[in-house]
């Protein structure tokens, strides 16, 4: 690809990510969606038979997950929340057994406190990943925030069983 594509791209994923976080902000019932995608999740295949849940901590324009990480919790799955290693754009999952397991980090949001969490390791077991995003088109491709980690992520481990979580703007 030509550095002008390379370019292109990259000033046309920026103005999505632009206009889809001010849509966000501006959504209204917020609760109400995030309540519908919480009820499919719960219900869905996926969640019934996974033993651990590898999500992340929602941010106020992100589909709610701090419901979802107690739920799992009060019905004995492994929940594992991401760490964004300084330095460099990897993260690793580290195991939570609550909510009280977090502090505010990278980019303002929650992440688990190393010291207290144990990094998860445990991928022979049947993993449910919630991958955050924007947008996600029609074959299940992302638009992200812009820094790659769960790319990398998910390349690296790509046995995962991977749910995505948007809003709909049907």
């Amino acid at each position: 690809m030509r550095k002008k594509q390379i370019d292109d791209i990259r000033i046309y994923k920026n103005e999505l990510r632009l206009k889809y976080k001010t849509l966000r902000r501006k959504m209204p019932d917020k609760d109400k969606l995030d309540s519908a995608i919480f009820n499919k999740i719960v219900n869905s295949k996926a969640f019934m038979e996974c033993d651990a849940v590898l999500t992340y901590v929602s941010t106020d324009i992100e589909v709610d997950t701090q419901r979802l990480i107690s739920y799992s919790l009060e019905n004995k799955k492994i929940v594992a929340v991401p760490k964004c290693i300084d330095g460099t754009r990897d993260m690793k999952f580290y195991k939570i057994n609550s909510v009280d397991d977090l502090e505010t980090a990278t980019f303002s949001v929650l992440e688990p406190i190393v010291d207290k969490c144990e990094e998860f390791t445990r991928y022979e077991l049947k993993c449910l990943c919630i991958v955050p995003g924007l947008v996600f088109d029609t074959d299940g491709f992302r638009l992200g925030y812009g820094k790659g980690y769960y790319d990398r992520y998910l390349n690296q481990h790509s046995d995962l069983i991977k749910m995505g979580l948007c809003y709909c703007q049907c």
